[in-house]
This record gives C-alpha cells, sequence and structure tokens, in this order.
C-alpha cells in the first residue's frame, strides 16, 4: 500500500492545489496522513456573514479540516499545534524533529508540501523549508519524494516548469466539497453551486501541479 504523507501549515492550504490528486492517491489505494502543524487561529476570515471570532475560530477551522479530509478520503489527520503565522519564527529544531516523528511513524514513500521561496506566504515557504531540512538530511536512499506546490509570480523562470500535472476532472466533486468545508474562509459558494459555471470551474481547478524537489 502507498503511503503518502502531507505537511502544511493551515487548514485549507490542501483544497485548492491537492485535494482532487489526494482523492485520486486514495482511490487506487493510497493511504494518507495530513500533519497540519497550525489552527489557522489568525485568519481574518470569519464566515459571510460571520459566524465566527477570534476565540471560537481555531475549533471552528479543526472542525472544518475534519470535514474537509472526510471530503477527499484522507484517513489519518494529525494537528502538530503550532502557531499561526508563525512558523518561521518557531524553534527550528523542535519543528523538524516533529516532523521527523511523522515522517518515521509513517514511513510515507511522497510527501506533499510547499515549495520554499515560491509559495507566497511566510508560513507555506518555511514550512516546505522544513520537509526539506528534515528529508535532506535522511540517508538518499530512505527519502521519500517531496512533491511540492509553487504559485508565486515567476516561480517557473525559477524553477522550471512542474513535472508532476495530474489531471483531476473526476475527483472534482471531492474537491469542491473540500473547498466548501472551509465555510469561514471561503466566500465563493454560490460560484461553486452554478451548474452553469461547471465548465469554467472544471477547466479553473481540473489539473493539479507540483515539483519534485531536487535533492543535491
Amino acid at each position: 500500500m502507498e503511503r503518502i504523507l502531507v505537511v502544511l501549515p493551515h487548514p485549507d492550504d490542501e483544497c485548492f492545489g491537492l485535494s482532487g490528486t489526494l482523492a485520486s492517491h486514495i482511490h487506487d489505494g493510497a493511504e494518507v496522513t495530513y500533519a497540519c502543524l497550525t489552527l489557522g487561529q489568525m485568519a481574518r476570515n470569519m464566515g459571510s456573514p460571520p459566524f465566527a471570532n477570534r476565540i471560537t475560530l481555531p475549533e471552528i477551522r479543526t472542525r472544518e479540516l475534519e470535514q474537509s479530509c472526510h471530503a477527499i478520503g484522507i484517513q489519518h489527520l494529525k494537528l502538530l499545534g503550532f502557531h499561526d503565522k508563525m512558523i518561521e519564527f518557531e524553534d527550528q529544531a523542535l519543528l523538524d524533529g516533529r516532523i521527523r516523528e511523522v515522517i518515521d511513524e509513517v514511513q510515507p514513500q511522497i510527501i506533499y508540501t510547499f515549495f520554499p521561496g515560491f509559495a507566497v506566504h511566510p508560513d507555506h515557504d518555511a514550512t516546505g523549508a522544513a520537509v526539506v531540512r528534515v528529508v535532506g538530511g535522511m540517508a538518499p536512499g530512505e527519502r521519500p519524494l517531496v512533491r511540492a506546490m509553487a504559485f508565486a509570480a515567476g516561480h517557473e523562470q525559477a524553477i522550471g516548469a512542474p513535472d508532476v500535472q495530474v489531471d483531476v476532472k473526476r475527483y472534482i466533486e471531492h474537491k469542491l466539497a473540500s473547498v466548501r468545508s472551509h465555510s469561514s474562509q471561503f466566500h465563493m459558494h454560490a460560484a461553486f453551486n452554478s451548474q452553469s459555471d461547471a465548465e469554467e470551474i472544471v477547466s479553473r481547478l481540473g489539473t493539479e501541479r507540483f515539483w519534485t524537489y531536487r535533492f543535491a
């Protein structure tokens, strides 16, 4: 059985760029573990109209992430308890140690994360950098593949074209359900529920792209 590990900093990081690919892996029999570093408690969106506040948001976002995992089919969810918007400032040994513990437990063949330096948000870049440090510290023969998401301006000029492109049209309903799960963060329900926009939705969301990280 193929074992997949997802290491991302926020609830909702999985939904747009990765959920279809994960649903595809699971359909093919893979076991997926999602290690989410934070509860996204510093997010500014509180729903539209607002139904959360700074106090209730962590619990709400945890439930939304659980619903998203259920929609995708993810079997295992681990909440690592780091602070939102603080990943770049976390104790590096502590952060790397927790990620290494999860890798040792899951023994994944593939890890999905963000491409450090090309993922826009500081937490995204810091999470990807931590995964690369940890996997890079493993013996070459023991390293899982690291597939990274990138979307910063000019990223293809810097790191080239993605070497993995996954057609996820077959899993578009899983993906839309994942997006809808995060209702405190996304306010595009009308568009995502409109059948008239189905072709545009499939066109926009039907392919997911990854870069396999090349270790020196």
